[in-house]
């Protein structure tokens, strides 16, 4: 079945669970004016920029990052003492953890936050209020820092070395052009958030190689996911496009779009923060357990080397990423973040507009999470580099790792 045909079933699929769903969950609102420019917003803002202008070549770092700033952040303004305006002490409480952790892990950029955190000052009046919250948030950053220190998501340790087994059906080559080493191995050994072990929720066995499920999603991936292909349209080629890049990057603005309509609390926003990012690094850490449990081989492998009437020219869309194909990360982000959002803001919300750094000039409206979801599985089979199983079984993996996070969320935020 091809994506263009599929995308209607699931996309009914999905409408139906929203409708459902909203019976019960809330759908995102604006917020409510404020009298000073949100300080929430500000240091969203201000982490986004830190990490894009010097982040770590790893993703999972850089989502470790986001998670500990703003579990520091959430954690610091959850108490307000008597005595002080709320208000006040949480914008400092916020301001001072999610700076303190930044100068931590990103220090080249010290001198801009301390710009960025007197910017914040000069917004609170002095007293109490404002020096109690500075006290507790970097109180906090320090005792977040330390429990997370040696968990082995520093760069070294994700791409640790991974020895390639022998070439055979189904087991995991590098891939062309590059043939690069495989990346992410370090991850499955990693220590994750709220997760008991990397294999939690390890997934069962990717189809087998002579099962009719395999032989269908491989043949969708030829037809519809080689560079030359004859099948796909205009449209699909922008979807494939527009998904192609790191999924941190491409839901930082849905995630900013959910923070600047949520009415709640600062306490209650810097919550939805930080509950997206430790969900987005403990599903990174079970997508790679699942992928160096099962090594399956990538469709260009398959296609040029094993396939029945192989093709040893075939090429895909978009080069193949260096680690295997069951499961997808992209797609288990996707399934993690849906299910976070949904949960803390509902499962719609009034239109908003996304780019993509791939997709030059592409202007998409959304109106609700789980139709990302959608795009991103077919995205991954149009660029020619994942199954349709594997996209499907990344959704599901990483749903049950972010509800799990919302289940024990409250022995995180204490």
């Amino acid at each position: 079945m091809s994506p263009t045909a599929t995308r209607p079933f699931m996309l009914a699929l999905g409408t139906a669970s929203l409708l459902a769903a909203s019976a019960v969950a809330p759908t995102a609102v604006a917020a409510p004016a404020e009298s000073r420019p949100s300080v929430v917003l500000d240091w969203y803002d201000t982490t986004a920029r830190t990490i894009a202008a010097a982040g770590a070549p790893t993703q999972v770092t850089n989502s470790r990052t986001w998670a500990v700033t703003w579990l520091a952040g959430a954690r610091a303004g959850r108490e307000v003492p008597t005595g002080v305006d709320r208000g006040d002490y949480q914008d400092a409480a916020l301001a001072s953890a999610v700076h303190r952790s930044l100068v931590a892990l990103v220090p080249t950029r010290t001198e801009q936050l301390d710009a960025a955190f007197r910017r914040t000052l000069d917004g609170i009046p002095d007293g109490p209020a404002e020096d109690r919250g500075v006290a507790a948030g970097e109180r906090e950053a320090r005792s977040v820092l330390a429990s997370r220190k040696g968990d082995g998501l520093d760069p070294a340790s994700v791409d640790a070395p991974f020895t390639v087994p022998p070439a055979a059906p189904g087991v995991w080559q590098p891939t062309p052009p590059a043939y690069a080493p495989a990346t992410q191995y370090g991850n499955r050994v990693a220590r994750p958030f709220v997760l008991a072990a990397p294999d939690q929720f390890r997934l069962g066995p990717p189809p087998a190689l002579d099962s009719r499920r395999y032989r269908s999603d491989l043949a969708e991936v030829r037809a519809y996911g080689a560079a030359d292909s004859t099948r796909r349209t205009a449209h699909q080629t922008e979807t494939a496009n527009f998904w192609y890049g790191s999924s941190l990057t491409l839901y930082t603005e849905p995630l900013r779009v959910a923070l600047s309509r949520s009415a709640g609390s600062v306490e209650e926003r810097a919550k939805l923060v930080a509950l997206f990012h430790i969900a987005s690094v403990d599903t990174q850490i079970a997508t790679s357990d699942s992928k160096y449990a099962y090594l399956r081989w990538r469709p260009v492998t398959a296609i040029r080397t094993g396939a029945i009437d192989s093709d040893p020219d075939w090429t895909p869309l978009h080069n193949t990423p260096a680690h295997p194909d069951y499961p997808s990360g992209h797609n288990t982000f996707a399934g993690a973040a849906e299910e976070i959002l949904s949960a803390l803001t509902g499962p719609r919300t009034a239109p908003f507009e996304l780019t993509s750094p791939t997709a030059p000039g592409v202007i998409r409206e959304y109106t609700d999470w789980h139709r990302l979801t959608a795009e991103n599985v077919d995205a991954r089979i149009l660029s020619g580099i994942h199954t349709r199983s594997a996209d499907e079984s990344g959704v599901a993996l990483g749903k049950k790792v972010a509800a799990y996070v919302l289940r024990v969320s409250g022995r995180l935020l204490r």
